[in-house]
């Protein structure tokens, strides 16, 4: 006979577990986000923050279309990384865990390479490669896919930024979707193919579902990381195309207006919060439907 633990929150030592991890939250994530919350309702003037507890600072991020314009263009580029994030990942990672086995070890060192290597040197590195003079243009001419007075400039575009946040938040989506890959129980598939469904119809059907949760907590994750890239639009995007964290960055920065970077912020977290949980809902009920 099973027997149940009822645990509450006057046990001890319940409390004592869960106490260190809220600790960490509540310093680390709810004071920094409340003290964001507090500076919208301050002014800076002349370069210092004035402590006036109006809306102005509100009024100023809401009313300046530049700034609509520059949210809709950064949620636009984090949902573009996400599915093409997601269009490499997933057949990668599918390879990685059922038909690379051999090379299993040695491509997850590679993508762990990826995490350790400095975010500004990889960064930095495709500005070689995608510049007018650069290792893609030479590439080309060599193979005579273009002709000899071809000099395309990729980097300073919004592709050249896309390219830089793709590769630099795409192992994020390859480890989770691998994982996810990794726990489908391989009993199932074999079963679905002793009842006559095909190999597609069994990946449909079976594989795809269950790595649903894997897929989804991917896509969380690079959709939030993409939203605070900084580094791929100022060094690969040359700045052409600013994004939310830019002008987070110029207003805590050199602009020295803390009182509006704090708004620009809280208005891109709440952005991503009504489009995850949007899509967290849809995606709840969607699985209600299919289970």
């Amino acid at each position: 006979m099973v027997k149940i633990i009822d645990k509450r929150w006057a046990d001890r030592e319940l409390i004592a577990t869960a106490t260190p991890a809220t600790l960490v939250q509540v310093v680390f994530f709810v004071v920094p986000v409340v003290m964001l919350i507090i500076l919208t309702f301050q002014s800076s003037v002349y370069f210092q923050l004035v402590w006036t507890w109006d809306i102005s600072t509100w009024n100023n991020a809401l009313g300046k279309t530049h700034h609509w314009t520059v949210l809709g263009h950064t949620l636009v580029m984090a949902v573009t990384c996400v599915t093409l994030s997601l269009l490499i990942a997933f057949p990668v990672a599918y390879a990685l865990a059922t038909r690379l086995k051999a090379f299993e070890n040695h491509i997850k060192i590679l993508i762990i390479f990826a995490f350790l290597t400095d975010l500004v040197l990889k960064t930095y590195g495709w500005v070689l490669f995608l510049d007018q003079h650069g290792l893609l243009n030479w590439l080309l001419k060599s193979a005579a896919l273009v002709g000899p007075g071809f000099d395309h400039k990729v980097v300073f575009t919004p592709t050249a930024t896309m390219i830089g946040m793709v590769y630099n938040l795409l192992p994020y989506m390859i480890f989770t979707t691998y994982l996810s890959i990794l726990g489908v129980d391989r009993n199932l598939i074999q079963a679905a193919y002793d009842c006559g469904a095909s190999k597609l119809r069994t990946f449909w059907e079976i594989t795809l579902p269950l790595c649903r949760p894997g897929i989804w907590a991917g896509t969380v994750l690079v959709f939030v990381l993409s939203l605070g890239a900084l580094i791929e639009e100022k060094v690969i995007g040359g700045g052409m195309n600013p994004v939310m964290s830019e002008l987070i960055h110029q207003n805590f920065g050199t602009r020295i207006n803390w009182a509006l970077g704090a708004t620009l912020t809280v208005l891109l977290m709440a952005a991503a919060t009504v489009i995850v949980v949007a899509f967290s809902r849809m995606y709840r009920l969607n699985v209600r439907a299919l289970g």
